[in-house]
């Protein structure tokens, strides 16, 4: 695992490189695709990253980088949708433990899920990330993931 502070300047620099990228962006989902590949490619940790939006009751995935996704996540189950329930990021240290967990790949051992929030307060989309190893994820990590999520615009044509 990461030392603490090599991965806040790893994110540190992660957030300058995407805060250029995505500022010539009008496209949340040009801006998930860009982050899910940055992320993926720079945190070797990372064994799936991606996106999950809100679309008709369910998850349906988005961008991402790794495995093949579950296409669709079944309501209130699941680390993503706590995530969306709950409004904050959930750190899991062992996905075994996660009553619910939803293992669209058996490698899956740890997961952190950020939750995407508009103006409104509302969450529409999850930021997932997980690792092929425990106790992967941190305190760092959950603050980095939410700095960055901030990053993507939500899009205005949602219906509330």
């Amino acid at each position: 695992m990461m030392e603490q502070s090599r991965k806040a300047g790893r994110y540190s620099r992660i957030y300058s490189q995407l805060e250029g990228l995505l500022s010539k962006s009008n496209n949340y989902v040009s801006d998930m695709a860009t982050v899910s590949a940055v992320l993926h490619h720079k945190m070797d940790s990372f064994f799936w990253t991606g996106f999950y939006l809100i679309q008709d009751d369910k998850l349906q995935v988005g961008p991402y980088q790794g495995s093949l996704a579950c296409i669709d996540l079944k309501k209130n189950t699941g680390v993503c949708w706590a995530g969306i329930l709950r409004l904050e990021t959930v750190v899991v240290p062992d996905v075994h433990d996660f009553e619910g967990h939803i293992a669209c790949d058996s490698r899956s051992q740890s997961e952190i899920v950020v939750p995407l929030i508009d103006g409104r307060g509302m969450a529409w989309a999850v930021l997932d990330v997980d690792s092929t190893t425990k106790n992967t994820f941190d305190n760092t990590d959950a603050m980095w993931l939410n700095k960055i999520v901030g990053l993507i615009k939500p899009p205005d044509h949602r219906k509330h």
